[in-house]
């Protein structure tokens, strides 16, 4: 009966698992919408910000340090735990404050929301992909705060494995849609 149990996964794993296979297949539909259009009349191309780039080593580097986060929890190394948490938090608050500048930036080169279709697409990714964002990042305080918190002595690392899942995906999504505005939309 213990091996039976050992090979389940957590039902809040699970949950997220079904959460970002969700998660997945909407922007495999929006992206998807993007193709279709984009080979339409009076579709506009841009080019690349820099930021997005800047963003995304950003990402890359929180996913690191997130990963280094489970790993201290798991080794019970908790003041590493509470700085590299502390590092991962302030990357994701960067990596938000770098999407917002490089979807300003797309909106000086004449892509805003109501100059064409093709604007719309890419606003209704970006903010869909905000949201994302604010919601790891919201996941990622909630761990902190409890790091922090002298009311918190349980050592499971479930909470702490469910927002690094979270957040190395939020990751992915991003790296999918860098490559996507870069070598599909981008001019």
């Amino acid at each position: 009966m213990t091996n039976d149990r050992k090979k389940t996964i957590h039902p809040h794993k699970f949950t997220m698992w079904v959460a970002m296979g969700s998660i997945v297949m909407a922007f495999a539909g929006l992206t998807s919408s993007v193709i279709v259009r984009s080979n339409q009349p009076n579709w506009s191309t841009f080019a690349m910000p820099i930021m997005f780039l800047v963003s995304t080593i950003v990402i890359i580097v929180s996913s690191l340090s997130m990963h280094l986060t489970v790993r201290a929890f798991k080794k019970r190394e908790m003041p590493t735990y509470r700085i590299l948490l502390t590092v991962t938090v302030l990357l994701g608050v960067a990596f938000f404050a770098t999407q917002i500048l490089g979807f300003a930036a797309l909106n000086k080169q004449g892509l805003d929301i109501k100059s064409n279709n093709s604007s719309s697409y890419i606003y209704v990714i970006a903010l869909l992909h905000m949201l994302h964002i604010a919601g790891g990042i919201v996941a990622l305080l909630v761990m902190f705060f409890k790091a922090f918190s002298t009311k918190y002595k349980v050592y499971n690392s479930t909470g702490i494995e469910i927002v690094a899942t979270y957040w190395h995906f939020v990751d992915l999504l991003w790296i999918y849609l860098y490559l996507f505005l870069y070598f599909i939309i981008g001019g």
